[in-house]
């Protein structure tokens, strides 16, 4: 147990802090396994004490004027601590409550990216929000981190919106490519997903061995005692998934993620971003 992958809820001090602890809780009820509430502290935050250092300085002034500003730093600091500290109690208790046996709390100073890179050999799945605590105050509708996070990792990432309720109906956007198969032996073998209805879907440009790869995973599903449902629908995959969600009523979606090369992405675009732009569910990234 103590070397056992372990669930990773990335909480920030967003409104999205309760709805990853929630996910994250869920996941770890369900796989039985070990969760940590990880809050990472930003090395360089953007404040000010609003005082006025310019000007003349006077005879010894210059480090009585260092020694000021390093103990203002330090009781910035010892703050920020503070209320990570409390937050993370608030956040543990409630992953208890939500079933949870026990998770750890950790804060960490740093970047996310770098960070997250650093734990991902003990981690099984990652649970972050779609937005962080820096973009509450913008009009941006997917976080500045998450794509570069989502490319820099290697493992599944439940990314979630506003609202996590326990999902009975989950949908794999599949497209035959060795990520989504992966993912499809994944869903197979994982505890997460006992008991519920799986849903696969096939779209984008028809292919003359869709049929084949769709049965595959077709029974590679039900072989592990899946109720499952399979369909081929050709045409825009964006446009289709989403659809597809909102008819099936599907509480959960898997999808592989950023399969192209940030250059391409930056000439094209990304369906990966596009999707999660309009995702209104939980979507499971597998790399």
């Amino acid at each position: 147990m103590l070397n056992e992958p372990k669930i990773l809820a990335c909480v920030d001090q967003s409104h999205f802090a309760d709805t990853v602890t929630d996910a994250a809780a869920w996941a770890a009820s369900r796989a039985a396994a070990p969760m940590e509430l990880l809050h990472i502290i930003d090395r360089h935050p953007e404040i000010s004490t609003g005082d006025d250092h310019s000007g003349a300085i006077g005879i010894n002034a210059q480090q009585h004027l260092l020694t000021e500003l390093s103990e203002q730093d330090a009781a910035r600091s010892r703050e920020v601590r503070e209320r990570g500290r409390l937050f993370l109690v608030r956040q543990r208790e409630r992953a208890i409550q939500a079933g949870a046996a026990a998770p750890d709390v950790r804060q960490r100073y740093g970047e996310l990216e770098e960070v997250l890179i650093e734990q991902q050999a003990g981690v099984r799945l990652f649970v972050l929000g779609r937005r962080g605590e820096s973009a509450e105050t913008t009009q941006r509708d997917l976080g500045r981190n998450v794509e570069r996070v989502v490319r820099a990792l290697k493992k599944p990432i439940l990314a979630v919106t506003e609202d996590f309720h326990e999902p009975k109906r989950v949908m794999i956007a599949f497209d035959g490519g060795m990520v989504t198969r992966r993912g499809v032996e994944m869903v197979a073998a994982s505890p997460l997903f006992r008991g519920l209805s799986v849903h696969v879907l096939m779209s984008g440009k028809e292919r003359k061995n869709d049929a084949k790869q769709l049965e595959w995973a077709r029974t590679t599903l039900e072989a592990a005692g899946l109720e499952v449902e399979a369909a081929l629908i050709p045409g825009d995959a964006e446009g289709i998934i989403a659809r597809s969600v909102r008819e099936q009523a599907i509480d959960m979606l898997i999808m592989g993620a950023y399969g192209h090369s940030p250059i391409r992405t930056l000439l094209f675009g990304s369906k990966t971003s596009d999707l999660l732009r309009s995702a209104t569910i939980p979507t499971l990234l597998l790399r």
